[in-house]
């Protein structure tokens, strides 16, 4: 399906030259409103997960901070089917500009190509499509997840074996959680062996394979759990069910590092269930997702380099631009950090 959605799409659009000091610039001819706004549709990929919950709250609220008229969010519901129709029902409704978040890297270029045939800019958010034309993505570093992941357990495990429940890798966030997880393991802690489990962004998934893997290799040491909002209680559930739930600091404690930082994750590593987590910026994500959809709709296009709010501006791709905000990694140490979007909902 993936190949005949990418046949189906024009090639991704030539990044356009700017000069302002903060990333961006005036290009009259990129917006058909002539800059003066309109409502924007917004779109979550899923709402069983605690992260994507509190993202969908985040939206009406950082919209309104940014003078942003924003549609009820629609939610795909796992299905990059759906959200490619979703996206055909906002551009229907004659939204001027869209703030997405692709499930698929691949299939979500179907609807960017109905967006840009219709001259309505997309800013995607979390995930980056595999080509088609966004004014920029907004997202985290998803291989420094991984390096990070790698690099906590490490700490703790420089030997034996660990298992990465992995996210879905038809989604780039997937593939570069688990390429960057892997690689840092095989480079700086040779004498650990990575176990995986294929979970999908889905609880399900995550239990039944986690438990397999536990049933065969007793002897596990370490779980990286690339979404918390969706992995972190079926491990601990598992973990339970083995007899093999031992709080931090215990010698017997396996040593579980997670991605996301949602209130559910900061709570565990105060009881001393979860070790660490990477703070994903939920709030940041609803936030900038509406900052940079206001100024392309404005008009603007942007360029590579430091932004002005303590980001930086990438190009991952031709033609792709991230906006790759922080995300911290949160331990005992941090974790009443009122910084954190997990501690302040």
């Amino acid at each position: 399906m993936r190949k005949k959605v990418l046949q189906a799409v024009t090639a991704a659009a030539v990044l356009a030259l700017a000069v302002s000091g903060c990333g961006s610039t005036k290009d009259k001819s990129a917006a058909d409103n002539g800059g003066q706004g309109g409502k924007v549709g917004a779109t979550v990929p899923l709402l069983t997960s605690p992260f994507w919950q509190s993202y969908n709250n985040y939206v009406p609220k950082m919209a309104q901070q940014q003078g942003v008229e924003a549609l009820p969010t629609v939610n795909a519901n796992s299905d990059p089917t759906k959200l490619i129709t979703d996206l055909n029902n906002l551009l229907n409704q004659g939204v001027k500009g869209l703030v997405v978040t692709p499930l698929d890297s691949a299939a979500v270029v179907a609807g960017l190509a109905q967006a840009e045939r219709k001259g309505v800019p997309v800013v995607a958010v979390d995930v980056a499509p595999e080509g088609g034309k966004v004014a920029i993505v907004v997202r985290a570093d998803n291989k420094a997840y991984g390096t990070k992941a790698c690099d906590a357990i490490g700490e703790k495990v420089n030997q034996g074996k660990v298992v990465q429940v992995m996210g879905d890798l038809a989604s780039v966030n997937g593939r570069e959680r688990s390429e960057a997880f892997r690689e840092c393991m095989k480079a700086k802690y040779p004498g650990v062996t990575v176990l995986e489990v294929p979970a999908e962004w889905k609880a399900e998934k995550a239990a039944s394979g986690l438990e397999g893997l536990l049933t065969s290799n007793p002897d596990i040491k370490a779980v990286y759990l690339q979404a918390g909002g969706v992995y972190l209680a079926p491990t601990l559930q598992a973990l339970q069910r083995k007899n093999l739930m031992f709080p931090v600091g215990d010698p017997r404690h396996v040593v579980l590092v997670s991605n996301d930082g949602i209130p559910q994750e900061l709570d565990a590593i105060r009881k001393g269930e979860l070790d660490a987590t990477v703070s994903q910026p939920a709030d940041d994500y609803a936030k900038y997702g509406m900052y940079w959809i206001k100024k392309a709709m404005a008009g603007e296009t942007f360029k590579p380099g430091p932004t002005d709010h303590g980001s930086t501006i990438v190009e991952t791709r031709p033609g792709i631009l991230e906006d790759q905000l922080p995300a911290p990694v949160v331990t005992k140490a941090n974790v009443d950090d009122k910084a954190l979007w997990g501690n302040n909902l």
